[in-house]
């Protein structure tokens, strides 16, 4: 009898610890079906929000793709409308000349130090130079240097009157500080 009930005993409990698993099991079912969609439809929307997102990234990188010969051609013409290195700064000279005086001004001790770019086969000049007019010539000096078909950057500008003239129709002196950049390699 003693044997029998040990038995129980154990077979009771082991009924009690396969209830326990088994609760343990629906619980974690039912947690897995409050977390995922409710219906298959929902479900299907949003897989294909999601497919649908997925497609629209794969053609933006395909046009980016597509595009990329294009930009390639436009970035060679901008380097080749680049003034060569060789003759680069008597047509600088010449250009920033001609500006100056179809604007009226006088332009004063232009002065240029390089830096090699050699990474992308361009040489960066940078320029210094003094013009002297009245407001309305200086303005149109510097609207003539943005209107250039060639690259100028204006990096700086810093304004100092004339003393010799100081009447009503006073010039001014501006110093003048510009970048462009010329091409070194063939």
């Amino acid at each position: 009898m003693r044997r029998e009930f040990t038995f129980r005993k154990q077979a009771i409990i082991a009924g009690v610890a396969l209830l326990v698993l088994a609760d343990v099991a629906l619980a974690a079912y039912s947690w897995q079906l409050t977390s995922a969609p409710q219906s298959p439809r929902e479900q299907y929307s949003l897989e294909m929000k999601q497919h649908d997102l997925l497609k629209a990234d794969i053609k933006r990188a395909q046009d980016i793709r597509d595009r990329i010969p294009a930009i390639q051609k436009n970035f060679d013409q901008f380097e080749n409308s680049l003034f060569p290195a060789s003759a680069g700064y008597s047509k600088v000279r010449s250009e920033l000349g001609d500006i100056a005086r179809k604007s009226g001004i006088r332009l004063e001790d232009l002065s240029f130090r390089q830096s090699e770019i050699s990474s992308r086969g361009m040489t960066q000049v940078t320029m210094d130079a003094a013009v002297v007019g009245d407001y309305k010539s200086v303005i149109q000096f510097l609207n003539g240097v943005q209107r250039s078909p060639n690259l100028y950057e204006v990096d700086a500008l810093v304004l100092a009157t004339e003393s010799a003239n100081q009447g009503p129709s006073a010039t001014i002196k501006v110093s003048v500080h510009l970048k462009t950049y010329f091409r070194t390699a063939s």
